[in-house]
Order: structure tokens, then C-alpha cells, then sequence
């Protein structure tokens, strides 16, 4: 298999100039010193292929009027030399916009292999870019490439400006632009009128962000895809809520309903950490990413920027190999079901009195940490020529143990793009448990 070539690169600005500030919260903070989102869609290829590259670069800028910070850069403010803050100076630097193609590689090539190839990762833009890098960085980049007989588009997005409803909520909103759509029926909303509790600007000590390329290694790892029916999921979700038994409720008397996620993350969990030859005494980890939209009421679902926290379920490898997924599935529900919108009040309270940067560099080979949902909408982004055949990530903020969830193409089935050693693949792949949910469903 060949490698990309690129073609051209060209900065792309919306219309019209924006004087629009955007302050960062704890949310957008927190996540400075990790990689973008990275995520595209594979198509097959338009009919018009000389014009369709052009066509995209202009709904880009079209909406791009809609989403001002994206074709900004990140700023900051020293405060008293000992603290800094971050907004976003929406001021049209612009977005970056790569065409490329990749000779020889067709769509069979990126989705028939057992692992996913490492030539998608060179399908994004920008690799390699910190989110606080946005200063001088673009904040948004897309990568058309162009296959034999496909085209991948892949958009690289700061995480510190987006989460995946903010990601995908643009993704949608130019798809639709590029259909023909003149009117967003959805407009993002970037007031931080909603957090009359803190004082923005944030500062947080300047300690914090400087000297932030550290020498973390990640370890090798491969990627896979397993595809889960809906019927599979069905499965695993029936099987677990018989084994919590319908007579389990919560400390407020409710009925606990293990949910399909839950019931599908804890037979992953489960099934990986069994073929990692861990000692039975040591702690494995869960780490999932909880949103705020739906906990915080007077938040719109349309708000632009990160609502998301990080928890983690916590058990000792004896119990998680020992137990039926349905009790496994239980600890994570209850960790879920705690969180509610003061939590996430409580939780920015918390970060402004000690802020904490993430780092991936913390995380242990015997933690999982789940990003991305089956819910945003990645099968409906038709740009004009048909809708995606397959999602795939690129390879910011990946490590052994990141697991990242798509929906399927089927209405109802989910796509785990797992990353793990090749060892830990390996068996996985081999081990007749874990894929009989898949295979005989």
C-alpha cells in the first residue's frame, strides 16, 4: 500500500470578520495538554470529481459563518506573570483544508483487513498538534483524500474548543450546507452566560502549560474494529439484566435498567482484561466520559464546547473475571447514575480551586477509557454524492486500551474500533467468548 500525496493546502475563512470571544471553562481546560478529535467519514467516490474538492472548500467557508471559533486560534492572558488564561479569538485566521490522494489504496483496502491500517492515520490533518499548540495552530483542519475509488474525509478538531457533540454537530451542519441546506436548523451557541457561578476568565497557573511535550513513549498497538448487531447488543443487554435480576433497585427505590452500552462496555471489559495475563489482585479500571447537556437544564443541547467529565469503575481483576457482565454492567450504572448536573457544578468548583490537566501519559495498561458514542449521527453526512460507507479515528490521544464507539452502518449496531498491544489483539480476536457475541448474532 502506497502513501498519501499531497496535493494542496489552503487556509479556508468564513465570509464575514467576527469580533466573538470565547472564554474556556474547566471542561476545555482540562484537556490542554492532550490531543484533537479526530474522526472522518469514507465515501465512495463522487461523479463529479472535478469539481467536488472546490465545492467542498466553499460550503466549508459557508459554514464556517455558523461556527466563528473554528477558524480562529486560541489566545491567552498573563496575569500578575504567575497565571494565564485561554479564550478563543474568533478572528478568521482560518481553517486549514489539505487535498491529498492516496495512489493505489482502494475502499476494500481500508475496510476488509482484520487491523486497521496504519495509512488511515495519515488521512488527518495536523498529527501530532497539541490542543494548546492552538495558539499558532489551526483550530479546525480537514483532509480530503482521494482513493481509487472512494474519498475519505477526515476533520481534526481542537479538543479544547470541541467535544464530540460539538464535533459532530459541525460535521452534520456542513454536510448539509454542501447538500444545499441554506438555514442550520440547529445553531451553536457559544454565550457562557450560563456560568454565572465562576469568574471568567479561568487563570490557571502558568506552571501548568509550559514545558508540555513530555517523553512519553506510547507503547505499540494495533487497531480493530469489531461490529456488533443490533441483535448481538439486544443479546448481551437481555443477559444482563437477568443476571441483575428485575428485583434489583437503587438506594431511591428505582428499578435499575442495565442499558445496551453498559451491558456491551462490560462484556468488553471483561474480555480484554482476561486476555491480558493481569494477577488477580491487581485493579482494573473503567474510564468512560459522562456529558453535562442532558444533567444541566439550563444548558441548550446546541452550547458549543466541552460538558464532559471523566469517572471510572474500579474492580480487582479476580471480581471482573469472576462475575457475569450483568454485575459488572451494575458497578458502571451506578457510577453513571450519580452523576447528576451539581455534580458537574461541583466538579468546575473543584477544578478553578486545583486545576488538573489531563495527560495520557497517567493511564495504566490495565485501565479502558472510552471516547466518542453511538449516538451522534456519522451515517447521515451526505455531502451530495451518497452517504459514508465506514468511520474510522485518527491517531490523536490513542494508547493501549482506548476504545473508541461508533455507530454502526445498520440502524441499531455499534462499531468498537478497539486499541490494544497486538498481543492483547490478538487473542481477543481468538478468544471464542467475546466473539461469539459477535459471530453467532
Amino acid at each position: 500500500m502506497t502513501g498519501v500525496e499531497y496535493i494542496s493546502s489552503d487556509m479556508i475563512h468564513k465570509a464575514e470578520l467576527s469580533q466573538l470571544r470565547v472564554e474556556l471553562t474547566p471542561w476545555d481546560l482540562q484537556l490542554l495538554l492532550l490531543g484533537p478529535v479526530q474522526k472522518g467519514l469514507l465515501f465512495p467516490k463522487p461523479q463529479h470529481e472535478n469539481s467536488f474538492i472546490n465545492h467542498l472548500k466553499a460550503s466549508l467557508s459557508d459554514t464556517l459563518l455558523y461556527f466563528p471559533p473554528l477558524s480562529g486560534r486560541l489566545a491567552t492572558t498573563e496575569h500578575d506573570g504567575e497565571k494565564v488564561s485561554f479564550f478563543i479569538d474568533c478572528n478568521n485566521t482560518g481553517a486549514l483544508f489539505i487535498h491529498a490522494k492516496a495512489n493505489g489504496v482502494t475502499i476494500s483496502d481500508i475496510i476488509e483487513p482484520v487491523y486497521v491500517p496504519s495509512i488511515v492515520h495519515s488521512f488527518f490533518p495536523l498529527n501530532g498538534v497539541k490542543n494548546i499548540e492552538g495558539v499558532s495552530n489551526p483550530l479546525l483542519g480537514v483532509q480530503v483524500t482521494e482513493l481509487v475509488d472512494g474519498v475519505f474525509i477526515g476533520i481534526t478538531a481542537n479538543h479544547s474548543v470541541v467535544d464530540g457533540t460539538s464535533f459532530w454537530h459541525f460535521f452534520n451542519s456542513w454536510s448539509a450546507v454542501s447538500r444545499g441546506l441554506i438555514h442550520l436548523p440547529k445553531l451553536p451557541v457559544f454565550q457562557r452566560r450560563f456560568f454565572n457561578s465562576i469568574n471568567l476568565p479561568i487563570q490557571i497557573p502558568k506552571s501548568h502549560v509550559q514545558n508540555f511535550h513530555d517523553d512519553f513513549v506510547v507503547p505499540l498497538f494495533k487497531e480493530r474494529v469489531f461490529h456488533f448487531s443490533k441483535q448481538s447488543i439486544v443479546t448481551l443487554k437481555a443477559r444482563a439484566n437477568a443476571e441483575v435480576g428485575t428485583g434489583t433497585t437503587t438506594t431511591t427505590n428505582q428499578m435499575v435498567q442495565i442499558s445496551s452500552l453498559q451491558a456491551l462496555l462490560s462484556h468488553l471489559w471483561q474480555s480484554i482484561m482476561r486476555n491480558k495475563n493481569l494477577e488477580p489482585n491487581e485493579d482494573t479500571h473503567y474510564c468512560f466520559i459522562i456529558g453535562g447537556r442532558q444533567r444541566l437544564h439550563d444548558l441548550p443541547q446546541e452550547y458549543f464546547g466541552n460538558v464532559i467529565k471523566s469517572q471510572k469503575v474500579t474492580m480487582k481483576v479476580k471480581q471482573l473475571l469472576e462475575q457475569g457482565v450483568g454485575s459488572i454492567a451494575l458497578e458502571m450504572n451506578k457510577v453513571i447514575a450519580a452523576n447528576t448536573g451539581e455534580d458537574f457544578n461541583k466538579f468546575i468548583e473543584a477544578w478553578i480551586a486545583s486545576p488538573e490537566l489531563l495527560k495520557i501519559s497517567t493511564i495504566s495498561s490495565r485501565t479502558l477509557a472510552t471516547s466518542s458514542s453511538p449516538r451522534f449521527d456519522m451515517y447521515g453526512n451526505d455531502f451530495g454524492w451518497g452517504k459514508p460507507i465506514a468511520v474510522r479515528s485518527g491517531s490523536a490521544n490513542k494508547f493501549d486500551g482506548k476504545i473508541t464507539l461508533f455507530c454502526g452502518a445498520e440502524e441499531g449496531s455499534i462499531d468498537v474500533e478497539a486499541c490494544l498491544s497486538p498481543e492483547t489483539l490478538n487473542a481477543l480476536g481468538n478468544d471464542e467468548e467475546f466473539m461469539d457475541a459477535i459471530i453467532n448474532n
